[in-house]
């Protein structure tokens, strides 16, 4: 199964959604997905594994979950206690630069969590109040649509935000203990997020390198990630080239090449699988946000 591109409505001028203390079982859990908003998870009640990116995560009542952008992400609810979540979606665009006096950013909590690899934060009792009363104020204004009700959502985002920032550095990425993935998977995933563009990503050369037979490697893989190693190579590419797109004036051509594609008819076809859109409209799109 390869990834999902979840789509949002149209929200060009008030980039936000809130899902507000959803339960989902495991047969109504999407399948692994990707969007370039931001997400951030709130985890009321229940257990459950997150994979996020190349990490997997116990999933506890408390927790906090931020996904980057354009990031990979998967949630396996427990089937006997099914996590019950809020999940806050916001493109970056909403959440604009303030000039004052200091070297701070609202999404520092972001951008760290993409540059550490570390998605999870742990949080105190006093913290879990204050967010659970920030979503409730978010989820009332959205369902009151009261005059200015988003700026009201705005001012509480913010909110969430700066105590997201101020609390501790994310707890270590992928949790140890019983039911934990093998090492040589956690090896296997660090070497593709790595090196997307790679030779030698091929079930054969991946399970040679990790020292399991094929079959096992294939059943394991798929049994983590949602995906088999085909797809899941495909879109760490996908995610790859999307960069390149936004941060270079590369021919798509030569992306093409850079992200591991044979031939441009393929990447064309699977980049709009992925994202919904061609390469050229994706890297216009972005431009002309920014």
């Amino acid at each position: 199964m390869q990834a999902v591109h979840k789509p949002f409505e149209d929200r060009e001028q008030f980039p936000f959604n809130l899902v507000y203390q959803d339960t989902k079982s495991p047969q109504r859990e999407l399948p692994d997905h990707l969007h370039d908003w931001h997400e951030l998870i709130y985890v009321y009640s229940g257990k459950g594994t997150l994979f996020i990116n190349h990490a997997f995560y116990d999933m506890q009542p408390g927790d906090v979950f931020l996904v980057p952008g354009n990031t990979v992400h998967r949630a396996f609810p427990d089937e006997q206690s099914p996590v019950t979540s809020s999940a806050l979606f916001f493109a970056p665009s909403l959440i604009q630069p303030m000039d004052l006096g200091e070297s701070y950013s609202l999404l520092r909590c972001f951008e760290q969590a993409r540059k550490r690899k570390q998605y999870k934060l742990e949080t105190s009792a006093a913290e879990r109040s204050a967010i659970e009363a920030c979503l409730r104020e978010i989820k009332r204004e959205q369902t009151a649509r009261q005059p200015n009700y988003r700026v009201a959502i705005l001012i509480r985002i913010h909110e969430l935000l700066l105590a997201l920032n101020r609390m501790a550095v994310p707890v270590s990425a992928a949790d140890d203990g019983p039911g934990a993935e093998p090492a040589w998977m956690r090896r296997t995933l660090s070497h593709i997020d790595a090196n997307p563009g790679a030779a030698g990503l091929k079930l054969a050369d991946l399970s040679g390198m990790a020292a399991v037979t094929p079959s096992h490697f294939s059943r394991v893989f798929k049994q983590l990630t949602g995906m088999n190693v085909t797809d899941y190579v495909v879109v760490k590419r996908i995610m790859r080239s999307k960069e390149l797109l936004l941060q270079t004036d590369d021919g798509i051509g030569s992306i093409c090449t850079l992200c591991g594609f044979d031939s441009e008819s393929y990447f064309y076809k699977k980049f709009k699988q992925v994202t919904g859109m061609t390469p050229s409209a994706y890297r216009r799109g972005g431009r002309k946000s920014r």
